[in-house]
């Protein structure tokens, strides 16, 4: 398996802080003007990439804001000249077509930086109370395996003619098309076994939620496997970062958003009671005590300076490419990573192991 370049990015904050909501050193905030400034710090501190969540409604807590994703990444894509914009997108919230033309138009704006991330939802209000429906796990999969397999052909131009259970495409052809690439790269969220299939036949990477590195590293191996039409699949990670000068320093910032975290045990008891129990990610994020999303800190990215730089290498030696970071204080802590953090791994990479941005790249 080849292994390409690191690459560093940043969950945009769409729903608020990704650690604890009742946090003095970071006011809830999911403002557009909060993520456009983070985002372009974020680009400013070298970071590759911002990966921005989607939902129509906060999944936590229903009175909370939520940013919208597709706008957001719109007005980043105008905004920003270097780094890659991921936009999560649920299938039943948009039919092929104009997801795959708004994909497009983001493409351009952004002159190639743009990229879909394909998650087939888990929070059952958000589909629900829109009268949408929400599918049984694997009805959802099979859905989304159709949608992308229209998505993806119309963002490389093809003229389309599809007949399946779920759409009736005739004729269509969307222009422009991308004008730097052949099409928007297509990542792709999910473990299941459905998820890993989808993601096979039709991904460019397959984001992968934090956990120890010996369960990574088995997934990258089982779904590296498998059989492909096209370039090896990559591969991305999701982890709460909570990096120090020492380890008691970092283990002490660590107890105190865990001890945090546990006010917010009424929301979470709600997410629970919406979320699918078949999700994959949710089981495997009641493993282990950690803070934050997507299996936050169960990545082990806490600990020393070093000890994280180290612990990032031996990810990028199981084969991961890129890493989705979230940190609280965010900002704060997203400048100390790039001061600190980057340059060790940069230090530590191979001779011409380069950490650069490859928007364009397939």
């Amino acid at each position: 398996m080849t292994i390409r370049p690191l690459r560093f990015g940043i969950w945009a904050l769409v729903h608020g802080s990704r650690a604890a909501y009742q946090d003095p050193e970071e006011p809830y905030d999911a403002s557009w003007e909060r993520n456009r400034d983070l985002v372009v710090a974020a680009e400013a501190l070298g970071y590759d990439s911002t990966l921005i969540a989607q939902h129509t409604i906060n999944p936590h807590q229903e009175d909370l804001d939520q940013l919208e994703a597709w706008s957001a990444a719109a007005a980043l894509a105008a905004l920003t000249s270097r780094i890659e914009i991921i936009a999560a997108i649920k299938p039943y919230l948009y039919h092929p077509v104009v997801l795959a033309k708004l994909a497009l138009g983001i493409e351009n704006i952004s002159r190639g930086r743009f990229a879909i991330n394909l998650v087939n939802a888990w929070n059952r209000p958000e589909f629900d109370k829109a009268g949408i429906g929400f599918a049984e796990h694997d009805a959802r999969y099979a859905y989304g395996r159709e949608w992308i397999a229209v998505v993806s052909r119309l963002m490389q131009g093809e003229r389309l003619t599809y007949k399946g259970e779920h759409f009736d495409v005739r004729d269509y052809v969307l222009r422009p098309g991308s004008l730097y690439r052949p099409r928007p790269l297509i990542y792709v969220g999910g473990e299941s076994e459905p998820a890993r299939a989808l993601v096979a036949d039709h991904g460019d990477v397959w984001f992968i939620n934090g956990q120890p590195l010996d369960d990574v590293a088995g997934l990258i191996a089982d779904v590296a496997a498998r059989p492909r039409a096209t370039v090896p699949l990559r591969f991305g990670l999701s982890a709460f970062v909570i990096a120090r000068q020492t380890r008691a320093e970092a283990e002490a910032a660590y107890q105190r958003l865990l001890d945090l975290s546990k006010k917010d045990a009424p929301m979470k008891a709600i997410q629970k009671q919406n979320t699918d129990p078949k999700a994959v990610m949710m089981q495997t994020m009641l493993k282990s005590a950690r803070v934050g999303s997507n299996g936050g800190t169960a990545a082990g990215l806490v600990g020393s300076y070093d000890e994280v730089a180290a612990r990032i290498q031996g990810f990028h030696a199981a084969g991961i490419e890129l890493f989705m970071l979230q940190f609280q204080p965010f900002e704060a802590e997203m400048e100390r990573f790039a001061k600190e953090i980057i340059p060790r791994v940069r230090a530590q990479s191979p001779a011409g192991d380069k950490l650069a941005h490859p928007a364009g790249s397939r």
